[in-house]
Order: C-alpha cells, then sequence, then structure tokens
C-alpha cells in the first residue's frame, strides 16, 4: 500500500516575496514584480526587464566564504530551503538522517560562474579560471550544499527538465516517500539566469516580452496582447513528509499530495504540442492516481507563461480534460506577477497552488484586459477569490516537451 505524503513545510525567495507570507500577499494584491534590469548594460537588448530580486543579502542565511563558493542560484536554493526547513519545524533529533532526503533542480544552474570564468579564460589564459567553476555551476550542488549543511542523508540529486524541473522535484519526492526510500523530503527549485549570456540568448529566441516600457503590464498570461514572457529568478523549497511522521512530530500539515503526472510531448524542442497532448496526459494521470471526478477540482494554477503558443496549448489541454467543466474551473497564473521562474517556476507556483487550499482563497491573473477567443476560460482576472479549495492542480511544461502536473488535497485524517 502506497504511504501518504504531505506538506509540512514551504519557503521561497521571489520578485514579489522573499518569504511565503509576503509573496502570498503579493499575489493575492495583484503586486508586480517586473521591473528594468540595473544590473548590467541592456541598452543593445531587445528585452531589458525582468522579474529581479531586489536587495537580497545571502549573509542572512550564508556564511561569507561559503557564499564565494556558491553561484547566486546556490544562494537562492539555499535561502528558500532555510525557509521550508524552519517552516517545518525539522530540529535535530525529531527526524532520521538517513530517511530525510533532498531533490532540488535548476533548469540551467550556475550561469553567472560559467560567463565570469569563461570571460577569465578567453582574456588571462586557462590558470586563471576558478577550481570551484565546476561545483559552482553544476545543478546537483544544490541538493548536495543542503543536505551538508542539514545532515540529510536520504536520497539527494537533481532532476532537470528546463521549465518543469522543480516540479518534477517535488514529484519525484512524493514518489520517493510513496514508496518508503524516506520518511522527509526537501524538494523545489531555483533558478539565477538573469545574465547577459542569459537574457541575450532569450530574446534572440524572441520569447520575451519586449514592452519594455510598461514593465508592469509586459507579463500576461492568457490576454490576447501577450507578446512573450518575462524571465524571473529566485527558488522555491517545500518540505514533503510521510503522515504518520508528521503527526507524530506534531507538524503542521498544509495539504496533502495525492496525484503526480509526466509526460513528454515528443514534438518540438521549444514549442509545445499545439493540442497539448502530453499536457492532457500529464493532468489525466494526477487525477487518475487521486482516483476523483475532474469536477472535484476546485482550482488550476497554470504554467501561463504569456506566450503565443503555450498559452493556447494550455487552454486546449484543460479543455480536454475537464470538458464543460473547463468554464468553470478557476485557472490563475503566478507568472503574470513574479515572470517566469524557468526551473524554479514549478515550485514557487506549488508553493502558491498549496497556500490556495491552506487559505481557501485563490490568487487573480494580473494583466488580463483584453479576451483572447483562443484562451477564453476563467482566469479569475478580477482580484483574488474567496472559495473552498479542497483539490488543486499545478501545472508545469518544459522546453523539450516535457511536463508535470501535481494534484493537491486539502489535508483531512
Amino acid at each position: 500500500m502506497k504511504r501518504r505524503v504531505v506538506v509540512t513545510g514551504l519557503g521561497v525567495i521571489t520578485p514579489v516575496g522573499k518569504s511565503v507570507a509576503e509573496l502570498w500577499n503579493a499575489l493575492l494584491s495583484k503586486s508586480n514584480g517586473i521591473t528594468k534590469i540595473e544590473r548590467f548594460d541592456v541598452s543593445q537588448y531587445s528585452t531589458q526587464i525582468a522579474g529581479v530580486i531586489l536587495d537580497f543579502n545571502p549573509e542572512t542565511r550564508l556564511d561569507p566564504k561559503d557564499i564565494k563558493r556558491m553561484d547566486p542560484v546556490a544562494h537562492f536554493a539555499m535561502y528558500a530551503a532555510h525557509e521550508a526547513i524552519s517552516d517545518a519545524g525539522l530540529t535535530e533529533g525529531n527526524f532520521d538522517p538517513y530517511r530525510t532526503g533532498v531533490i532540488i533542480s535548476s533548469g540551467i544552474g550556475g550561469l553567472q560562474t560559467l560567463e565570469g570564468e569563461v570571460l577569465k579564460l578567453y582574456q588571462s589564459g586557462p590558470k586563471k579560471v576558478s577550481p570551484f567553476l565546476i561545483p559552482m555551476l553544476i545543478v546537483d550542488m544544490l541538493p548536495g550544499h543542503v543536505s551538508m549543511k542539514y545532515g540529510f542523508k536520504g536520497p539527494n540529486y537533481s532532476v532537470v527538465s528546463a521549465c518543469a524541473s522543480s516540479s518534477h522535484a517535488i514529484g519525484d519526492a512524493y514518489r520517493v516517500i510513496q514508496y518508503g526510500d524516506a520518511d522527509i523530503m526537501v524538494a523545489g527549485g531555483a533558478e539565477a539566469s538573469i545574465t547577459p549570456v542569459g537574457l541575450a540568448a532569450f530574446c534572440n529566441m524572441r520569447a520575451l516580452s519586449t514592452r519594455n516600457n510598461e514593465p508592469e503590464r509586459a507579463s500576461r498570461p492568457f490576454d490576447k496582447e501577450r507578446d512573450g514572457f518575462v524571465m524571473g529568478e529566485g527558488a522555491g523549497v517545500v518540505v514533503l513528509e510521510e503522515l504518520e511522521h508528521a503527526l507524530n512530530r506534531g507538524a503542521r500539515i498544509y495539504a496533502e499530495i495525492v496525484g503526480y503526472g509526466a509526460t513528454a510531448d515528443a514534438y518540438h524542442i521549444t514549442a509545445p504540442h499545439p493540442e497539448g497532448e502530453g499536457a492532457v496526459n500529464a493532468m489525466k494521470r494526477a487525477i487518475e492516481e487521486a482516483d476523483i471526478r475532474v469536477e472535484e477540482v476546485s482550482y488550476i494554477n497554470a504554467h501561463g507563461t504569456s506566450t503565443q503558443l503555450n498559452d493556447v496549448s494550455e487552454t486546449k489541454a484543460i479543455k480536454k480534460v475537464f470538458g464543460d467543466y473547463a468554464y468553470k474551473v478557476p485557472i490563475s497564473s503566478t507568472k503574470s506577477m513574479t515572470g517566469h521562474l524557468l526551473g524554479a517556476a514549478g515550485a514557487v507556483e506549488f508553493v502558491a497552488t498549496v497556500m490556495s487550499i491552506f487559505s481557501n482563497k485563490i490568487h487573480p491573473t494580473r494583466n488580463y484586459e483584453f479576451p483572447d477567443p483562443e484562451c477564453d476560460l476563467d482566469y479569475v482576472p478580477e482580484g483574488p477569490r474567496e472559495l473552498e479549495v479542497n483539490y488543486a492542480l499545478s501545472n508545469s511544461f518544459g522546453f523539450g516537451g516535457h511536463n508535470a502536473a501535481i494534484l493537491v488535497k486539502k489535508y483531512s485524517s
């Protein structure tokens, strides 16, 4: 018999908040996290805006010596992990380190470090390249650093699937506990790719919004005038726990995970399947595992990127899964306020999904102003909505055709 898995800790750092409370209040109030990029010269870039984290000092969570040996992506991951682990009340003596693991992911990894060291190589020669380049660059150091800081000795690895990375990390962590390989898993993702090369690459793909003079209106999922996504940065980390273990230590339970679907489009390296085929199957698998009717899903936190192709494809997929009920279920996009956190997006949006269940509130979609005939569902544009949320679905889709859907339920004994 599969074991029940609950959520007992939440942690984030995002462009609209450096704690879960700040994030949730910002989402409910339709706050804007998109601004002009100031950390490097963007005058020659077609896109000059992003969801940037301002006034962040990693020394609030990390030793200065360690900071120098970590890329900013690790700073974000460690910060969010600290928030989640503290929130869960995990302290030495109330968990078995060999039954506690970490799966934290990133879509891109230590891009800022890679850029800097490549410049050193070509400007000053190979002897100037840092010996810390590789451990600062590779994605798996995120769970590695967390395990070393907190002494977690259970399953420890990363999952890389572009913008679905942290959703797959949470889904895999759910499976690890469900099948008995751990009692506690720390899971999520981080991203810090707003760098000269990172921005240039996405600009040249023509994937980004160029609404530079109106950054607050640039991220507009499902809106007819959307013109691309907005890059964001940050991290989201959660603590998952086997139910009896959580109850035995008196942990607060936010919600229960009851379904997870992971599929591939097998279609294109960047574009989603035009009919949302992979997304359909991911959502269906999550709902079927929970053994519920589609009409029992109270809310969908959409991938909702603000790109022409994704928003239409996801809307079609939701219609195929939910039928007539698709027009009744509320849907919102966290990215409309945070921007697209790439490999960290799924985890931050999972936190928002859990908070919708925990607080019985749904956050709105910002900037949905002009209805698109192809995106004609209920995207909650008017503002926060009070609603009894019993089941909620979180969607994430990534370049390469990777799809993940996680179904969360209001906890009841």
